[in-house]
C-alpha cells in the first residue's frame, strides 16, 4: 500500500484535491518570478488529476485541459512553461497540438504516449516536442524531465526566484533580502524557497513537511515551527509580516 502523499507511476495514484488551489486570474509574469507554469493535457483525468497533485506537490503551478482545442484556449490564458502531451485525445490529438505550440522559444512540450517505437518518438520530436516519456511512467522520472526542459528552455527558471523583497538563488544556494544578504542553513533555504514559490498563498503544514522534509518523513510539526522561527529571526521578522501564520492551517509568504 501506497503511503499518504507518495506517487510511483500513473496508475498509482490516489485522487483528491488539490492543496493549493488555481488562481482564478494568472497575471502577467517577469521571467523568473514565481513557480514554474506547467499545462497538463490529457483526456484522462484520473492521469489529469495524478499529474497535477503531484506536481503541485513539486512547487509547480498547475493547470489542466482535456483535449489540444481546450489546451490552446489555456495556453494564451495560463502562458505554461511546460505543457505535458497526451497523444491520443479527441477534438485535436497531441501530434497537432505539439505541432501548433512548436516554434515558442521559452515555452517547452514533453509528450506522453502508450506508443514506444521508435518512429511514433521521432515523429514527435520532428514536430517539436522537446521530450517523449513512455506510459506507464514513474512519477519522478517525470518530473526530471520537466526540469530539464526548463533548464534548456528557461535557464534562469533553474536559478533565480523572485518574491517580493527576496531574491534565492538555488544553483548558490544563496538567499537576499532587500539587496542584504542572508545566511541560512540548507532546510532554512529549502523552506523559504518552497514558500517563495507560492507567494500570498497558504501552505499547510503536512504539505510543507512533505516538500522539504520529504514524504518518508514521520516526525511531528514542531520541526517546522522550530525552522519557521529560525527563518523569522535571521529575515528580521520579529513581527511576522513575512512569513504570516495562518492559525489551525499553516504558514503563508505575504509578498506580491
Amino acid at each position: 500500500m501506497s503511503q499518504p502523499g507518495r506517487f510511483r507511476t500513473c496508475s498509482d495514484v490516489e485522487v483528491g484535491p488539490s492543496i493549493i488551489p488555481p488562481a482564478m486570474a494568472t497575471p502577467e509574469r517577469l521571467p523568473g518570478a514565481g513557480p514554474p507554469r506547467i499545462l497538463v493535457v490529457d483526456d484522462e483525468a484520473a492521469i489529469r488529476d495524478f499529474i497535477e497533485l503531484g506536481l503541485s506537490r513539486e512547487g509547480f503551478e498547475v493547470r489542466t485541459a482535456p483535449d489540444g482545442r481546450a489546451a490552446l484556449t489555456a495556453v494564451d490564458q495560463f502562458e505554461p512553461d511546460v505543457v505535458i502531451v497526451d497523444v491520443m485525445m479527441p477534438r485535436m490529438d497531441g501530434l497537432e497540438l505539439t505541432r501548433a505550440l512548436a516554434g515558442h522559444p521559452r515555452r517547452g512540450v514533453i509528450i506522453l504516449s502508450a506508443r514506444d517505437e521508435t518512429r511514433d518518438r521521432v515523429v514527435g520530436l520532428e514536430l517539436g516536442a522537446d521530450d517523449y516519456l513512455v506510459k506507464p511512467f514513474e512519477f519522478a522520472e517525470l518530473v526530471a524531465r520537466v526540469r530539464s526542459v526548463l533548464r534548456r528552455r528557461q535557464p534562469e527558471q533553474a536559478t533565480i526566484l523572485r518574491a517580493g523583497p527576496l531574491v534565492l538563488d538555488r544553483a548558490r544556494r544563496t538567499a537576499e533580502l532587500d539587496g542584504r544578504e542572508v545566511e541560512l542553513s540548507p532546510r532554512e533555504f529549502d523552506l523559504l524557497y518552497f514558500l517563495a514559490q507560492h507567494p500570498g498563498q497558504v501552505l499547510e503544514r503536512d504539505h510543507l513537511l512533505n516538500a522539504v522534509w520529504g514524504v518518508s518523513f514521520y516526525g511531528d510539526d514542531n520541526n517546522l515551527e522550530v525552522y519557521v522561527r529560525y527563518l523569522r529571526r535571521k529575515l528580521g521578522d520579529d513581527d511576522r509580516r513575512l512569513i504570516q501564520t495562518v492559525r489551525g492551517v499553516g504558514y503563508r509568504l505575504a509578498v506580491r
